[in-house]
């Protein structure tokens, strides 16, 4: 199973600046992935990071796909606990963040991953979903 860890402002996807997330809630475009993936939102860094600690225990995770939302660009506490995991992190942003304000291309979390996806569109998590997949069968 793979876990989706959303972060902040993420539950807002759908109602949120639709011109950049579109009008689909990500809530049940993940709903999409069945029983593969276990799907959590938190817009409190402890608790993402209390999600982190908890995946690496969980022998039924096999990875995680993490968007952190704003988190992406200023915890290090994310990032230091992304370090000390075993287990394959995979970095997603619906927006080419890139693309974006200066202040968004600094990316601390991204950059402990184990892989960046990113500027896909909700398809960011399909990727993601994809390259878990092929990770755990090599």
């Amino acid at each position: 199973m793979i876990l989706i860890l959303n972060g902040p402002n993420l539950n807002w996807v759908g109602k949120r600046e639709p011109d950049l997330y579109g009008t689909l809630s990500l809530e049940e475009y993940l709903k999409g992935f069945g029983s593969a993936v276990t799907v959590h939102f938190s817009n409190i860094e402890g608790d993402i990071i209390n999600a982190l600690q908890d995946a690496e225990y969980n022998h039924d995770i096999s990875g995680v796909i993490l968007n952190a939302g704003g988190y992406s660009h200023t915890s290090i506490a994310i990032a230091d606990t992304i370090r000390a995991m075993k287990k394959p992190v995979i970095s997603v942003h619906i927006t080419n963040i890139f693309d974006r304000e200066s202040e968004r291309h600094k990316d601390l979390v991204s950059a402990a991953c184990t892989g960046f996806i990113g500027g896909f569109g909700l398809r960011s998590y399909d990727l993601a979903v994809h390259a878990l997949s092929e990770m755990r069968n090599s």
